[in-house]
């Protein structure tokens, strides 16, 4: 109860902090929203109809014109996403080498940087720079001094390519939208395939955070869900595309005997990708990467979604002593996303629904665990059950399979200007050939939104099933509370 209390009253402090931040903060259009830098439209503006005063005006965003039209600019986007956590440690964990069962911290989940540069109607560039996860005992250096645990953790990039229209998505006589457009581009990127989280917007996610599974590579062959590639992405109609060649990140382990198949694709073989969906209602723009995760009732969105990953030989296994086989790399996935508004405009109620099927071929029971910014380390001298996944936060992440996601998210009738509220539910079921039993994953929460994406606070639980090392199979359960505050420009 004392971490809940703790995580109760942060956020009390942050949301009187982040009101009056709100009063000099002038902010930039959704973060990773698909539509173009620009003001809310009249479009926009007609559908809403809102009768209670948004907390700020219509703004343009943080942006240097570079040309006298503003046809040629630098837009700046910044973020941060800072996490209040209560965590229920897996059995058999040392923390900071005590045994815990639970504990609390504050951490930087995310504070990045991103720079899109339009040189000209033809092309442009964007980096992305910034650090992740660092908490009191992770994401630093080692030891005690200047640059001991979580001390003054890396920064890299995340995004860095450049990009050319070759078809425009209007016609350059006729100013109308055209039937088909391509643009291509090459770099560090994330125009990946598989699904519509594969390349999500994470400064408007419906949840606190994304499942994570849905980057079949993450930190594995890939930099923080990125590779190196080729990619081409466009409209045709009604559809979107984005397919991509890709240099996949070294991967060089070793199978043990009669082990699971593990990264290794020393062959250097490419990867293949993309994944297209139709969509029936608004159109999203194609100027980023990044899917937003809800629009808030700004769009009324509905699409259907399928894609892919290859990679050859990205695997390897050891069936039997100095005997190895090599194996490939197939990901498979198909979703829908429904996002619109609801109900009376004047109180700005809204509906967001996203539903993925995910098909992992990644050899013979592969599998992966994951612990976000884990503060936990093994106990060796813990003699009661442990869980597979390992000690902290540790969860099994994904492998050779089949796993869903579905989330829902309502946004309440608006009932004062200071805040629009989001609550939502989501669940993952993983399906993992290495393990006797399928594990359901939840998640419960609710946003409150001071400013839109620009300036919110969300409180989350989620529930994770713990499994046995001797049967593969769930003994127990453990969960996480954390609260988020979230300000981007």
């Amino acid at each position: 109860m004392k971490y809940i209390f703790l995580l109760l009253l942060t956020l009390s402090a942050y949301t009187g902090m982040a009101q009056l931040a709100l009063n000099s903060v002038v902010s930039l259009d959704t973060l990773h929203s698909s539509r173009p830098i620009q003001a809310v439209s009249g479009k926009d503006t007609a559908r809403v109809k809102p009768s209670i005063r948004p907390v700020t005006p219509p703004y343009e965003g943080l942006k240097i014109k570079l040309s006298p039209d503003g046809a040629k600019y630098l837009a700046f986007n910044l973020w941060s996403q800072v996490w209040v956590r209560s965590i229920e440690n897996n059995p058999g964990t040392l923390v900071n080498g005590i045994p815990q069962n639970h504990v609390w911290d504050i951490s930087l989940r995310r504070t990045r940087v991103r720079v899109i540069g339009q040189m000209s109607p033809r092309y442009l560039f964007v980096i992305q720079f910034g650090m992740n996860n660092q908490s009191f005992n992770s994401g630093g250096g080692t030891g005690t001094g200047a640059n001991g645990l979580g001390k003054k953790p890396p920064l890299f990039f995340q995004d860095a390519y450049s990009e050319f229209v070759v078809v425009p998505a209007l016609n350059p006589v006729t100013k109308k939208p055209a039937d088909f457009s391509l643009s291509m581009g090459a770099g560090l990127h994330a125009w990946n395939g598989v699904s519509r989280l594969t390349s999500p917007g994470i400064t408007s996610s419906l949840t606190l955070d994304v499942p994570i599974f849905q980057w079949p590579n993450i930190e594995v062959s890939d930099q923080f869900s990125r590779q190196l590639g080729i990619f081409a992405k466009g409209m045709w109609k009604n559809v979107a595309y984005r397919f991509h060649v890709n240099k996949p990140f070294t991967t060089t382990l070793t199978p043990s005997v009669g082990g699971a198949a593990v990264d290794n694709n020393q062959d250097g073989k490419p990867a293949y990708g993309g994944y297209v969906n139709y969509q029936f209602k608004d159109k999203e723009s194609l100027l980023t990467a990044f899917f937003p995760g809800t629009y808030l009732g700004s769009k009324n969105v509905f699409n259907i979604g399928l894609g892919f990953y290859y990679n050859k030989n990205a695997t390897l296994s050891q069936p039997e002593a100095n005997v190895f086989r090599k194996h490939n790399e197939l990901t498979l996935a198909m979703d829908v996303f429904l996002d619109r508004p609801i109900g009376d405009p004047a109180k700005r109620m809204a509906v967001s629904i996203y539903g993925g099927l995910y098909r992992y071929e990644f050899g013979p029971n592969y599998i992966r665990t994951s612990g976000i910014m884990n503060p936990g380390t093994v106990n060796p001298n813990f003699t009661e059950q442990r869980a597979a996944e390992g000690p902290g936060n540790a969860r099994y992440l994904s492998g050779t399979g089949t796993l869903t996601y579905t989330q829902l998210g309502f946004v309440l009738p608006q009932f004062t200007s200071a805040v629009r509220v989001q609550p939502y539910v989501a669940h993952s079921y993983k399906d993992l050939q290495a393990l006797r039993q399928p594990g359901h994953y939840y998640n419960i929460g609710t946003a409150f939104l001071l400013d839109s994406h620009q300036a919110k606070i969300t409180v989350e639980y989620n529930s994770r099933p713990l499994y046995s090392s001797v049967t593969k199979q769930i003994f127990s359960r453990a969960g996480e509370l954390i609260a988020m505050v979230q300000v981007s420009l």
